[in-house]
C-alpha cells in the first residue's frame, strides 16, 4: 500500500532534482538513497522466511495446474511488466506528446500512486471473493481502455489514462503473487515465483530503452504497442480456467 505512492512522491521530486541539479545529479541522489536508506531497511526489517511448505501438508488442496500454465503466466508477466517499466520511465513525456504541458504531465503522472492504492483496496475488499485470475484479466484490460480514451479524447483525457493505467498496475502487482498461488498451490511457491519473475525482470529492464526508441519514432501511436501487449496478456489469461475458490480438488 505504501509503495503505491512512490510515483506520487517520485515524479515531482525527480522533476525538482532535474531542474535544480541536472539529470545526472538526480540519478546519483536516487542511487544514494537506495544504498543509504533502502539497503539497510531491507537488511534489517524484513523477517526471516518461514520453513518451506511440504507437499504432504497441502496434498489435495488445489487441482493440478493446466498444461502450459507456467509458460502462459511467464508470458503474461513478461509483457505486462514491459508496459509497467515503460510507463514508469516515460509517462510524463508520453503525456506531453499527447498535448499536455510539463506541469500537467507531472501532476497527472503523480496520480499513478493513488490509483494503484485505490485498486489494491478494491482488491482487498470488493474483489476479495473473486478468483485471482478474474482480477488479473481486469488488470490487463485497464491500460488498453485508458489508451483508447486518450487516443480519442486527446490531452483532456490524460488523467483518465493515468488513473486506469495505475489501477491496472496496482492489481497486477497483487496478481503476480496470487495467481501462481491459486493455480499451483503453496508447494514450491518461491521457486515458481522466481522462474515466472525472471522473464518479467528482463523485459522490465529492457522496456525503458525500447519504449523510448519506439516513442521517438511513433509518438503517441506507441500506445498501440503497450495496449496490444496488455491485450495479448488478457487473451493469454483467458486460456487459463479459474477453478471456483474453495472448490475441492478433483480426486
Amino acid at each position: 500500500m505504501i509503495a503505491g505512492f512512490a510515483s506520487t512522491v517520485g515524479w515531482p521530486l525527480s522533476a525538482f532534482l532535474d531542474a535544480q541539479f541536472g539529470w545526472r545529479a538526480a540519478c546519483l541522489i536516487w542511487a544514494t538513497l537506495h544504498i543509504v536508506i533502502g539497503l539497510p531497511l531491507n537488511r534489517l526489517l524484513i523477517p526471516r522466511a518461514p520453513p518451506p511448505v511440504r507437499a504432504s501438508e497441502t496434498e489435495g488442496e488445489v487441482s493440478p495446474a493446466p498444461r502450459g500454465a507456467m509458460a502462459i503466466l511467464a508470458f503474461v508477466f513478461a509483457v505486462t511488466w514491459f508496459v509497467t517499466g515503460a510507463m514508469a520511465a516515460h509517462l510524463p513525456r508520453l503525456l506531453e506528446i499527447a498535448g499536455a504541458s510539463t506541469t500537467a504531465a507531472i501532476a497527472a503522472a503523480a496520480l499513478v500512486g493513488p490509483a494503484q492504492v485505490a485498486a489494491r483496496l478494491v482488491e482487498f475488499g470488493a474483489l476479495r471473493m473473486v478468483h485471482p485470475l478474474v482480477s488479473a484479466r481486469l488488470a490487463a484490460l485497464l491500460h488498453p481502455i485508458g489508451a483508447v480514451i486518450l487516443a480519442v479524447v486527446g490531452s483532456g483525457a490524460i488523467t483518465a489514462f493515468v488513473v486506469l493505467h495505475g489501477a491496472g498496475n496496482g492489481l497486477l502487482t497483487i496478481a503476480k503473487g496470487t495467481v501462481p498461488l491459486a493455480i499451483f498451490g503453496p508447494v514450491d511457491y518461491g521457486l515458481r515465483s522466481g522462474i515466472l519473475g525472471a522473464p518479467a525482470r528482463a523485459t522490465q529492464a529492457a522496456s525503458p530503452l525500447l519504449f523510448g526508441l519506439l516513442m521517438d519514432r511513433m509518438g503517441i501511436g506507441v500506445l498501440a504497442i503497450s495496449a496490444g501487449l496488455s491485450l495479448s496478456a488478457l487473451f493469454a489469461l483467458l486460456m487459463l480456467r479459474a477453478r471456483p475458490m474453495g472448490a475441492p480438488a478433483p480426486a
